[in-house]
């Protein structure tokens, strides 16, 4: 299958991703094998891609906001079924165990591994992951205005509801980015 792969960070305009054919992995008992259908560009992937975060390995496929239609399941997978749309976040897996992800703040255990840093992501025709991370998107979103939801939008939305303002309530925005611009639309919405 085709891949974009960062062999070695290095600046952006050095076009340090390069296309190239790697393997199609077979899913494990766990896990859905996805046909990336889209696949958002998160600007974590350039601090990847450029060698400002220290990466656990390479070579590695990059990307985390994935648009996929499932291709094959693993043996003892019973969420999805082949066919299904789905979308992957940053988030590849956690213990399930430890306080914060007993406390839904899985983003914090200490064991986390993320899609397109700890393991290949979305910029290939094919990835594979977990079916407990993967969720299915609804048929009202575009594959292109899904993508981003699957970054910005989780954290902005994560971010409001931690933030418990009720309606009425002012919301301060600080940086305005892709979570506030989603946040904002969400605000709105509730306003």
């Amino acid at each position: 299958m085709r891949a974009m792969v960062l062999k070695k960070p290095d600046l952006i305009e050095n076009s340090p991703l390069v296309m190239m054919d790697i393997p199609k992995k077979e899913p494990a008992p766990n896990e859905i094998r996805l046909r990336v259908k889209t696949c958002g560009v998160c600007h974590t992937d350039l601090h990847e891609v450029e060698g400002e975060l220290d990466l656990p390995s390479l070579p590695i496929v990059p990307g985390h906001e994935i648009v996929a239609i499932v291709d094959k399941c693993g043996d003892k997978v019973s969420n999805f079924k082949k066919g299904d749309r789905v979308g992957v976040s940053w988030l590849y897996s956690s213990c399930k165990t430890c306080k914060y992800c007993i406390r839904g703040q899985e983003n914090l255990c200490s064991s986390a591994k993320f899609t397109g840093y700890h393991v290949n992501g979305g910029y290939a025709e094919f990835t594979t992951v977990n079916s407990s991370y993967a969720y299915p998107i609804p048929d009202r979103f575009s594959d292109i205005a899904a993508a981003p939801l699957l970054c910005a939008g989780v954290i902005g939305y994560r971010s409001i509801k931690l933030s418990e303002v009720t309606k009425g309530e002012r919301l301060g925005l600080f940086g305005f980015g892709a979570s506030a611009h989603i946040v904002i639309q969400i605000a709105n919405y509730w306003d």
